[in-house]
């Protein structure tokens, strides 16, 4: 009787190692291959690189950007410069396209001092982007004096509002691509840019008509 169990026993240890000897182990997936880290990536998602001078000037939306001088003085700050260099390398001016420059000073002198004031910031700028290769022809200074306050000039007591005066004190830097058309001109800007030519025109002035004679 013990033989036999043994036996018994025996063989079902038998079948159960053979019934796993007959199960297969599935191996775990291969993990798919990952892109490597310093693949391209595309430029819409990066800095402008020199490629992008490439496009062309109708893809490119105007470069705008404001330049302070908040110290009241002509002298370009070292954030500025950097600014103006960054703006040197942009592919708004690869594109060609005009620059202007709004000059704006704050309100502390006479209408006339502010206007030459503000004058006087817009050619500091114009100065560096000439030293840096811009064509003159290029760019367009417009002096608005204290007209465009960024902030309050005199605080509700009347006295002054240094801090609004500081951020009043500044360039608007404006860089013009094939998309320019959008953005509205001021009407200073308007006035300053003479009509274009009608078709045909010859440009010249035409000379008035002589009056009929009379008969005596």
């Amino acid at each position: 009787m013990r033989a036999t169990a043994r036996l018994t026993a025996a063989g079902l240890a038998l079948a159960g190692s053979l019934g796993l000897a007959g199960c297969k182990v599935e191996p775990d997936p291969a993990p798919e291959p990952t892109a490597p880290t310093d693949a391209p990536r595309s430029i819409f998602q990066e800095e402008p690189t020199a490629e992008d001078s490439m496009l062309p000037s109708d893809t490119l939306p105007p470069l705008e950007t404001v330049l302070p001088f908040a110290d009241g003085t002509a002298e370009l700050t070292e954030a500025v410069r950097a600014e103006l260099a960054t703006v040197l390398r942009s592919p708004q001016v690869a594109s060609g396209g005009e620059i202007v420059l709004r000059g704006h000073s704050d309100s502390a002198g006479s209408d006339e001092e502010n206007l030459e004031r503000s004058r006087d910031l817009a050619n500091a700028v114009k100065d560096f982007l000439v030293d840096g290769g811009i064509d003159e022809e290029r760019i367009e200074v417009i002096a608005f004096g204290e007209q465009n306050p960024l902030e309050p000039n005199a605080l509700p007591d009347g006295t002054a509002n240094e801090e609004g005066r500081a951020a009043n004190r500044r360039v608007d830097l404006i860089v013009e691509t094939g998309e320019s058309n959008a953005r509205e001109k001021t009407l200073i800007e308007t006035l300053s840019r003479p009509e274009p030519a009608a078709s045909g025109s010859t440009g010249q002035t035409p000379k008035p008509k002589a009056a009929p004679k009379t008969a005596e």
